[in-house]
């Protein structure tokens, strides 16, 4: 019964037996190729069962493994392993049918794999989510062929196994090096020129070549009668608030991720560069109300619980409270920090409603509005307009793309700093503006 359950007629099979049904038609007309037709039928038939024969000689003899990951890096491209290792004593071809995590809609994903006798392989794909949560991987389904290929034997491995995918590590670890590499430029990233002094103080000591001439001394100097220096470090435990929007205007969809994922995974990489340079990172997010509160802090645990706060944020196609907003950064930031807020204002009039708020928030704090600029309209702007209709919704798109930028002059005319950018760009310009803040002593 077993050996009913996992073998499999292929199609080759089907063509063979429907070549042999034409044989047989033809003899009837024609008595004298029946005995042939009856020869070919029966070598066909020990022909499969010599198939079927080798397939299950071998108790056991294909064995496969899906290597995964412990979590999946949210809008990135993450590495899926299979290993192979064929037992049977001749080649075999596998067609492969891995049952990915429906998240994907991908019903149809296989491929092949041929194996000389008992070797083992180990091949890789790609997965790409687009949202956070638990992806559910279910069986891997393996089918071995001989040469013969008209019967195959099926093999299950791996089955149920759910991996949680998080905001984007991968990205993390890329703009960590990137922040701290010596070739800047080379990735998006810019070198600020430090302005003055925005260092704090360390001790005084004994003059070497090469120390700046500028930090001498000489009150210190004159007393121990040789050149004393002031030593400064940069400024430290400065902090720094990711705030992110989670109202119905986050959700809109740009390259398979939602305007809301994109500030994930900038607030987490923007966060560990905060880390780095000594500062402490904290975050929370709102829209009827304000949650995910996690007090700024740099102790070593302190990205693990950012993480698993920004690994539950949804939206709740809510419209977001900036009320709500000010009063609780007026009770919970009692220090003045730099707060990184994410959201997006497609018009002046949606600006104009929370500006009072922002206006109180700028106040008592260096505040950063981060909002989104639509690559697509831009698209169709760029795009040549062939009728009527297309004219018509270009100049749609760039009314919409003039909003944005008088959003960013209205923002500026208030003394508050603003980054317009391109979904995937976010990112970068997030940790940019971050650096220059830094450099220029703002915080």
């Amino acid at each position: 019964m077993k050996v009913i359950k996992s073998l499999y007629i292929n199609y080759l099979f089907f063509y063979i037996l429907m070549g042999i049904g034409g044989l047989f038609l033809v003899s009837f007309f024609l008595k004298r190729l029946y005995p042939v037709a009856l020869v070919v039928l029966a070598a066909f038939l020990v022909v499969t069962l010599v198939d079927i024969f080798i397939l299950f000689a071998v108790k056991k003899g294909v064995d496969a493994d899906r290597i995964l990951p412990d979590r999946l890096s949210n809008g990135d491209e993450n590495p899926i392993r299979i290993r192979f290792l064929n037992r049977y004593p001749l080649a075999v071809v596998l067609n492969v049918i891995d049952e990915i995590p429906f998240q994907f809609q991908k019903r149809d994903f296989n491929f092949n794999v041929k194996l000389a006798p008992k070797e083992r392989r180990e091949m890789e794909y790609f997965l790409r989510p687009t949202e956070r949560g638990e992806y559910l991987f279910w069986k891997l389904n393996v089918y071995a062929q001989t040469i013969l290929k008209l019967t195959s034997r099926r093999y299950i491995f791996s089955e149920n196994k759910n991996v949680a995918t998080y905001p984007s590590f991968i990205q993390l670890r890329k703009y960590d090096m990137m922040a701290f590499s010596h070739n800047l430029s080379e990735f998006g990233l810019k070198r600020i020129r430090r302005i003055g002094h925005t260092m704090e103080f360390e001790q005084i000591k004994e003059y070497v070549q090469g120390d700046d001439v500028r930090t001498i001394n000489w009150k210190a100097t004159s007393k121990r009668n040789a050149l004393m220096v002031n030593q400064y470090q940069d400024e430290k435990s400065q902090y720094v608030y990711q705030v992110i929007d989670t109202g119905r205007s986050m959700q809109m969809p740009f390259g398979g991720l939602s305007l809301l994922d994109y500030s994930v995974n900038s607030a987490l990489a923007l966060s560990n560069i905060v880390l780095k340079k000594n500062d402490k990172a904290g975050m929370f997010t709102f829209s009827r109300k304000v949650e995910n509160y996690v007090p700024a802090d740099r102790r070593s645990a302190q990205m693990e619980k950012l993480m698993g706060s920004l690994y539950r944020i949804h939206t709740d196609f809510k419209e977001s409270d900036y009320s709500r907003l000010f009063v609780e950064v007026k009770q919970s930031v009692k220090q003045r920090s730099l707060l990184m807020l994410y959201t997006n204002f497609e018009t002046m009039d949606s600006l104009r409603r929370q500006l009072p708020y922002l206006k109180n928030i700028a106040k008592y704090h260096l505040l950063i509005v981060i909002f989104f600029d639509n690559s697509e309209l831009n698209q169709l702007i760029d795009r040549p307009a062939n009728d009527v209709r297309e004219v018509f919704d270009k100049v749609v798109a760039e009314k919409f793309a003039f909003e944005k930028r008088l959003v960013v002059n209205e923002l500026r005319k208030h003394g508050i700093q603003s980054i317009l950018t391109q979904p995937e760009n976010l990112t970068l310009a997030s940790i940019n503006k971050y650096l220059e803040l830094k450099a220029r002593g703002m915080i």
